[in-house]
């Protein structure tokens, strides 16, 4: 297999991360269509141009597969703040996608692992991320990776 290159994303990755953001917001719609509108992305073009521009708190690392965005890894910085707690500077994975194409080839425990030196090299308490319970194969994947359940998420539909 060749070398997966991680590096910050930038604005010429756009067209690309669009193109990724479509794919994992198909399987949240697919999993979740009552919540999730097929055929949408998460961000626009503006939206991704403001969160590349702001890499102190919102990080985005690139996967490069043969000269290819193969993936991304979209990081929020969060401070907790609140007085009965204590203050913590969080690392959050707001969304990590791997072309479907391409999955099962280690590219995203190299961004994960990529994200996890980052928050350590950056001085963070911890790191976390949400999963949808409509995608047991990203669950697998965290597992894998070593992370436990900080919370849970319950609904009741109505």
């Amino acid at each position: 297999m060749s070398d997966i290159i991680i590096r910050p994303a930038v604005a010429s990755d756009i067209p690309r991360l669009e193109e990724l953001l479509y794919q994992v917001h198909g399987l949240h719609a697919e999993g979740r269509p009552d919540l999730f509108i097929p055929g949408c992305k998460k961000y626009n073009a503006d939206q991704l141009r403001a969160i590349l521009a702001d890499t102190e708190h919102t990080p985005v690392f690139a996967a490069i597969l043969d000269g290819v965005l193969a993936g991304y890894c979209f990081c929020i910085r969060q401070v907790q703040s609140a007085a009965s707690m204590q203050k913590i500077t969080t690392l959050y994975i707001d969304d990590l996608c791997v072309d479907a194409n391409l999955r099962g080839r280690g590219i995203g425990k190299v961004l994960y692992d990529y994200a996890v030196a980052y928050a350590r090299k950056n001085g963070y308490y911890n790191l976390t991320l949400n999963v949808w319970a409509c995608n047991p194969s990203a669950m697998r994947f965290y597992e894998k990776c070593g992370l436990s359940v900080q919370k849970i998420g319950m609904e009741l539909l109505l």
